[in-house]
């Protein structure tokens, strides 16, 4: 059985090295370690300028937090959280100078990594764990010729050294790495170095056959994950795709189940993908780096597009230049519960270029506050109940307690297509058991994607659950169950309450205008919201329109409409970028 003493899960601190770590580290340097590449290798990670200029002028921004410390190494400077720590001990900051590609951002890359081979490179420190190794390989090959630029050989065979170290030690630990990402990320980089590497071709088979065998057991028919995080599925397609490259270029035939899994993957982030290019923001995933999902999808040399219904859980409605992206199914369960979201039901749009309904986004970068928050259903663009999420934390101890234990089910699920638009209608009992009640929700986009219609209902449909909703209105005095259906719009948009405030008006920054209508059964606000986005500092300020009411009866129902203004254009021509800001 496979060491997991180690796992982690999405939302809890990063791993810290076990005696086994400690162990096989100091074994792995027994061997005679490689002196230099079967080829030479090819940068295949991307970077930012803006973030390589950062970290020159001394400004470390690491798992959303920032520490300034000009004149320090990265390795004296203090850790404010293990995520700052896991995220130096990766080396992912190495693609961002080598975006900058500059002599000083040469230097600073190279005598950061030779001081961690000083004072990490035979096992210590907090680096030795499989996931974070694997990652670290990746980067250093990536990037050899701008770590060795000018170095003397005695240093070239210390950087080899301790390559070579690392890929051994993965060989003896790569199972200790949780299921999933981390897996992935383990035998990835050992994938990489075993290829890479004159004299570790005896390491190559395992790790590939290793390799296949999680693709068929972490990858579901259809190209998703049991964590269901949009992002992180890019993650995993870009590994794979690594490693089917660097056997290819070894002269080596990637297993089928490798390319089988590749196959599978990239139709489902396309249809995960919005009308900008950009990822559904769902269970803790972010929009991805810029420029990189496409990249990704074209190494995958895969062109077919998702099957119709659900992909990884979540439903695409598109017409004209407006995408939306419905989270259609129950939250992760098992071991990947701890980064789930209580989102079901909520849906983001996206028009052109421009996100306009969103959800909060993953609170991880900001703390643990920001990250419970960011998990609720009130941070989804979806119906709440008032101090209720549709799924909730179990009682556990320890780590068990940030998992969704109580879970939303969606018991229904409709698409029909007609002549007017795509429509579909979902339902959830996340608050049978609670109030009695079950969410409905019915959307429907017209084909040019100038108006979505939704309809949300909170009701109480057997008898089951009309005795258990009359037993909560007795406790609640007959004042009815609250409830607020939320619409969290993105930072750029700029919204106001309009007509004697009975609408709201949205203004684009492409120029186009939408207005939010309803049928007058809730009570229509417009309040402050945030926006959590990987790469800030801290939450962007943004707004949220709220249509309020409560449950008097057995079901409640609210209408509302969407639309783009009469008078936008059919086609906007819109090539303003935004400068990524840190």
């Amino acid at each position: 059985m496979a060491e997991t003493e180690q796992a982690s899960q999405p939302g809890q601190d990063a791993p810290q090295p076990g005696l086994r770590d400690r162990i096989a580290a100091w074994r792995a340097g027994l061997g005679r370690p490689a002196v230099g590449f079967v080829a030479q290798p090819e940068p295949r990670t991307i970077g930012m300028v803006a973030r390589g200029r950062q970290l020159l002028a001394g400004n470390f921004l690491l798992a959303g937090v920032l520490v300034e410390a000009p004149g320090l190494s990265l390795w004296d400077v203090p850790a404010p959280e293990p995520g700052f720590t896991a995220a130096a001990q990766g080396f992912g900051w190495l693609d961002d100078l080598a975006a900058v590609a500059d002599p000083q951002a040469r230097t600073r890359a190279q005598d950061w990594l030779f001081d961690w081979i000083d004072r990490y490179g035979t096992g210590q420190g907090p680096g030795w764990v499989p996931d974070l190794t694997g990652r670290r390989l990746v980067r250093w090959i990536n990037h050899t010729a701008l770590l060795l630029q000018g170095r003397d050989r005695a240093e070239a065979d210390r950087y080899y050294t301790a390559l070579t170290r690392q890929a051994r030690y993965l060989a003896r630990r790569w199972s200790a790495a949780a299921p999933g990402l981390p897996r992935f990320e383990a035998l990835a980089g050992l994938t990489r170095a075993a290829l890479s590497l004159d004299g570790l071709s005896p390491l190559v088979d395992p790790a590939v056959a290793a390799l296949a065998r999680e693709c068929g057991q972490e990858i579901d028919a259809q190209g998703g994950i049991p964590t269901r995080n949009p992002e992180e599925l890019l993650e995993v397609l870009t590994l794979l795709t690594g490693a089917a490259q660097a056997l290819a270029e070894a002269g080596q035939s990637a297993p089928t189940a490798l390319h089988d899994a590749i196959a599978r993957i990239a139709p489902t982030l396309r249809a995960l993908r919005h009308a900008d290019g950009g990822l559904a923001r769902f269970h803790g995933g972010g929009r991805g780096m810029e420029g990189r999902l496409d990249h990704a999808l074209a190494e995958s040399g895969v062109r077919a597009l998702a099957a119709s219904g659900p992909a990884m859980g979540y439903l695409r409605l598109s017409g004209g230049r407006t995408s939306i992206i419905i989270d259609a199914a129950d939250p992760p369960g098992g071991g990947a519960a701890g980064g789930a979201h209580a989102s079901t039901l909520a849906f983001e749009l996206t028009s052109g270029r421009r996100p306009v309904v969103v959800s909060c986004g993953s609170g991880l970068p900001f703390g643990v506050d920001w990250a419970l928050a960011g998990r609720a259903t009130a941070s989804h663009s979806t119906l709440a109940i008032d101090g209720f999420s549709s799924s909730r934390m179990g009682p556990g101890r320890g780590r068990a307690r940030l998992a969704l234990e109580d879970r939303a089910h969606v018991i229904h699920l409709r698409q029909t297509a007609g002549n007017g638009g795509h429509a579909v209608v979902l339902g959830h009992d996340g608050w049978s058991q609670t109030h009695g009640l079950t969410h409905v929700r019915a959307l429907e986009l017209s084909n040019d994607g100038r108006r979505l219609a939704g309809e949300d209902t909170l009701g109480a449909a057997t008898t089951t659950e009309r005795k258990r909703f009359d037993t909560v209105m007795e406790q609640m005095r007959l004042a009815g169950v609250p409830f607020a259906v939320r619409f969290h719009l993105h930072p750029d948009v700029d919204a106001a309450l309009d007509m004697g405030g009975t609408a709201v008006s949205l203004a684009l920054k492409s120029g186009e205008i939408w207005v939010f209508r309803h049928d007058g059964a809730g009570r229509l606000s417009l309040e402050p919201s945030v926006y959590l986005e990987k790469g800030r500092l801290a939450p962007r300020a943004t707004k949220q329109i709220i249509l309020s009411g409560r449950v008097l009866d057995y079901a409640a129902q609210v209408g509302w409409t969407l639309a783009k203004a009469q008078d936008t254009p059919l086609a906007i021509r819109d090539l303003d970028r935004d400068d990524p800001v840190i």
